[in-house]
């Protein structure tokens, strides 16, 4: 049976261990004590030497004790957004928020409790359960990077879960694709006072490229963001270069595309209209472009096994569970990729990535129920 107290204290504790993105050492060892002491294998792969983190991702192992349970993955991440330093949480009735000046760190620690809190009782009820392996990962605040540098080469479980989402009524087992783009926009530097006709304003292409993009939620699987933008060096030179940062994400492959292009022609149209010619040379504008799969769609059937074991969880528990799609993407569209089924679990957590960051104490503790029944009743 879930100890919610003993869970919480854990969760309270965890969270004042500063972990932002590639400064997880501190938590990853003692998570590292706390699995050592349930029994577990542990180890970190190399993924810090990758991202030039302080650790890599870390790897546990509990054996199995019937050959009738298959190997389940369980995995959360370790890491937090800022600001994260200097967490004090606060417990008021059935709430745990953080005191308005940082983020809780629900996010993802809510779901290393749960974790870390289902393996204590299944060693102390001695139930019958599967090879359970534990990964937790480093950096998926940064890009899911952890998850796409963890050595697959050590696992043994097809299907686990991640726990990794806010409302524990739902599975998540949709979520989109993304495509990363960074362009440089490229003009001609001229004094805007003296000569502004003699150059080519990297702003302004910019702008123009962004101002006829779809941006914002395209329909109910796509969506389109321009996130970053940084260029020029004074107010009265022309602007030469202009960095602009963006993403497309869809769950359907061909919508993704199609915004993805439309996205890069609007800056290579815009590039194109500007020009001006400067003691008989002409200049024009250009795009420079870097464009990438950051990672895949998340796409199981409600027939996929971990599906299927959560909802005889979710009958044994007498609570509600169903199948959602996401905007968002998590560790288990890597997983997932990697010819490994997870589904997203929610955990409780609330307003992630704020300082008004809070989690409920009982959604925490049915979530963790859910778990424990998947343990005992694999895929």
């Amino acid at each position: 049976m879930i100890n919610t107290d003993r869970m919480i204290a854990h969760f309270l504790k965890l969270v004042q261990i500063d972990s932002h993105s590639r400064k997880e050492g501190k938590v990853a060892l003692q998570l590292k004590s706390d699995l050592e002491a349930l029994g577990a294998e542990v180890v970190f792969d190399d993924a810090a030497e990758t991202v030039g983190g302080e650790i890599g991702n870390l790897i546990a192992r509990i054996p199995g004790n019937s050959k009738d349970h298959a190997p389940l993955l369980l995995s959360a991440h370790m890491d937090t957004v800022m600001p994260g330093e200097g967490i004090k949480p606060i417990v008021e009735g059935r709430i745990i928020k953080s005191d308005g000046t940082t983020i809780l760190g629900g996010d993802d620690k809510s779901g290393i409790a749960i974790i870390i809190e289902v393996l204590r009782v299944i060693c102390e009820e001695k139930a019958e359960h599967g090879e359970i392996e534990v990964v937790l990962t480093i950096c998926e605040e940064d890009g899911l990077v952890g998850a796409k540098h963890l050595d697959y080469e050590k696992l043994h479980a097809r299907n686990g879960l991640v726990l990794d989402c806010d409302r524990v009524d739902f599975l998540f087992t949709k979520s989109p694709a993304s495509d990363r783009m960074e362009f440089i926009i490229h003009g001609l530097e001229a004094h805007s006072g003296l000569a502004p006709e003699a150059g080519i304003s990297a702003i302004q292409i910019a702008s123009e490229a962004i101002s006829r993009m779809r941006l914002g939620c395209i329909d109910s699987e796509t969506t389109a963001n321009i996130g970053l933008i940084e260029g020029g060096s004074a107010v009265n030179i022309i602007p030469k270069t202009v960095r602009v940062k963006g993403e497309s994400r869809s769950r359907d492959e061909e919508k993704l595309v199609a915004q993805t292009e439309h996205m890069r022609d609007c800056f290579r149209e815009a590039a194109a209209k500007y020009f001006v010619e400067v003691n008989g040379k002409r200049t024009s504008g250009r795009i420079e472009e870097k464009i990438w799969r950051d990672y895949n769609r998340m796409n199981l059937s409600d027939a996929t096994p971990i599906v299927k074991a959560i909802m005889r969880a979710a009958k044994r528990l007498s609570v509600r569970v169903q199948t959602e799609a996401t905007g968002g993407g998590c560790d288990a569209n890597i997983f997932n990729e990697k010819g490994i089924a997870v589904a997203n679990l929610g955990t409780g957590m609330h307003a992630i990535h704020t300082v008004r960051e809070w989690v409920h104490i009982d959604e925490m503790t049915q979530s963790a129920q859910m778990v424990l029944e998947v343990v005992k009743d694999p895929p």
